[in-house]
């Protein structure tokens, strides 16, 4: 729980930045973007799972 207060703190500072600074924000700005990025983690889960159940 600790790392992910961590993380959503440090993107709350990266987006403080760079709005600052006017640059674009560093990450997908709809939805749909933030769903792919957690659809290749799940991804990534399954096939370890998958392999270490199955192959292992």
């Amino acid at each position: 729980m600790n790392e992910l207060v961590l993380a959503l703190v440090a993107g709350m500072v990266v987006g403080v930045l760079f709005s600052l600074l006017r640059l674009p924000i560093p990450a997908p700005p709809v939805l749909s973007g933030v769903m792919g990025i957690v659809g290749v983690y799940l991804g990534a889960l399954g096939y370890h799972w998958l392999v270490d159940r199955f192959f292992s």
